[in-house]
């Protein structure tokens, strides 16, 4: 990488940090793209030469949280899923679990900016692809009939997305573990034939 296009990506970076910085403290509605610039040494042109508005710097953030959630999926939730055992689906929720307190700033302002149909459109394809990931898992395993896969699935990944949100705003209103066992005998009703 060359020192131009490196101080580039840390000037984008920076925007993020910030970005993210401001939202946890004012709300994403509250913040503008003058304040982001300003916090981050910058101006708003130079803002523009990284990111088209706000909402192009939520879906990055986004794009970010999900690099944190996968980048420690080994194995992947489709392999988890296509393996049906109890050990690995409760391995990888718990995974999860660990990482909520990382990812509540970015998951919090994305919500807080769920009316930008960029955000939400990033956020169903979030949904989606993780579902999708699900699903291909029951075809590896060709387990259940094909058109009951999806809606395992829904249900599944539903149940845990749910439960992260209760997380976000309220912690752990039900300790920790018992949260970690309803969710991995769930998952295992929904998803393995061995329940």
């Amino acid at each position: 990488m060359s020192l131009r296009a490196a101080q580039k990506q840390m000037t984008y970076d920076l925007f993020l940090a910030k970005a993210l910085e401001l939202f946890s403290e004012k709300g994403y509605g509250a913040t503008t793209i003058d304040d982001i610039a300003t916090a981050a040494g910058s101006t708003r042109t130079t803002f523009y030469l990284h990111f088209s508005s706000k909402a192009d710097v939520m879906i990055a953030l986004l794009t970010k949280a999900d690099q944190i959630l996968t980048s420690a999926d080994k194995p992947t939730l489709t392999a988890v899923v296509a393996s049906g055992s109890r050990e690995l689906i409760r391995e990888w929720l718990d995974r999860k679990f660990s990482q909520w307190d990382e990812i509540k700033p970015y998951i919090t302002a994305s919500y807080q900016a769920a009316h930008e149909p960029e955000v939400a459109a990033k956020t169903e394809r979030w949904f989606e692809d993780s579902v999708g990931e699900m699903i291909q898992g029951l075809n590896q395993a060709n387990r259940f009939p094909p058109e009951r896969r999806r809606v395992r699935c829904v249900l599944a990944f539903g149940q845990l997305e749910y439960l992260s949100r209760r997380y976000f705003s309220l912690g752990w209103v039900t300790p920790r573990e018992i949260c970690l066992d309803e969710t991995v005998d769930s998952w295992c009703y929904l998803l393995t034939v061995d329940h």
